[in-house]
């Protein structure tokens, strides 16, 4: 599917600022799910951008706005071409012999960042009690992660607002409610104290033409997981929606956790009275 993506991000300061520097990921991947045919990148007020790949393959641009300025706005404009991801029906991908592999001390070795606990995704007592608790290993490494993201669509309410860009896995068991970010770490969290390689996936969800519960109105940006499966590789999947990633997913970055793959970060000198506003729409393209 063809579809249209318009993100902007705005500051506004309440005096002249100077010397921001930033980094922005906001560009989408092109792999075995999706293709970006255009991205562009408009800077308000104008500055020269650089680019380059992170260690995780993600594209990223900086720039810097030295003179003082009272608002800075970031547009970025995409357009992607999408399809379903594979779904397993037999093999090795939904048999219980598909832990062997994982267990492998080579494969650990090769796959250890994502094996690893982070600052968001945890290896926390309570993350480490609840992990314990989801069964489905007997239907492969495959069905396991189904039944991870079941249990966290289940188990936890989705809540905007409720918590922030800084909650951890095990403070969302103690909370027992939060938004997309939340759900992912925890799912990382569960993979990696079982064994299964996960990373941290940014990006847009289209739901323009959805309805019903099952849908995640609340945003277009987006963060879901994707963890890998023997026979089958990285497929993604989204615990706050309880599916397999689809072609509504347009996929930005990918990393350990959500630190690696801020879609803008920065500094600046200046006043901290700042006021941050951010516009996604996600739509199908004409024609």
């Amino acid at each position: 599917m063809r579809l249209e993506i318009c993100h902007v991000t705005r500051y506004r300061y309440a005096d002249p600022v100077t010397d921001s520097v930033n980094e922005l990921r906001l560009a989408p991947r092109t792999d075995e799910r999706q293709a970006c045919y255009r991205h562009t990148l408009t800077i308000e007020p104008n500055v020269p951008l650089l680019s380059y790949e992170d260690y995780f393959g993600n594209r990223v641009h900086s720039f810097t706005a030295n003179d003082p300025h009272r608002e800075l706005v970031i547009t970025s404009r995409s357009t992607v071409v999408t399809r379903d991801s594979p779904i397993p029906k037999s093999g090795e991908a939904g048999s219980a012999a598909s832990w062997a592999k994982l267990r492998g001390g080579e494969f650990a070795d090769a796959y250890a960042e994502y094996l690893l606990p982070t600052v968001y995704a945890s290896f926390h007592p309570d993350v480490s009690a609840y992990a314990k608790g989801i069964g489905g290993e007997e239907d492969g490494v495959y069905g396991f992660v189904q039944q991870v993201m079941r249990r966290i669509f289940d188990d936890f309410e989705y809540k905007p607002q409720s918590t922030g860009v800084h909650t951890t896995s095990d403070e969302l068991i103690g909370l027992g409610a939060g938004v997309c970010q939340d759900f992912a770490h925890l799912a990382l969290s569960v993979c990696r104290l079982r064994g299964v390689p996960a990373r941290y996936v940014s990006g847009y969800h289209f739901v323009g033409d959805l309805q019903g519960r099952d849908a995640d109105f609340e945003q277009a940006s987006h963060a879901w997981v994707e963890a890998y499966v023997p026979g089958m590789g990285w497929l993604g999947f989204d615990p706050t929606n309880n599916g397999l990633v689809d072609w509504r997913y347009i996929k930005l970055a990918h990393g350990r956790d959500y630190l690696d793959i801020v879609p803008v970060k920065g500094v600046y000198r200046g006043t901290s009275d700042q006021q941050l506003t951010v516009q996604v729409d996600v739509r199908l393209a004409a024609g």
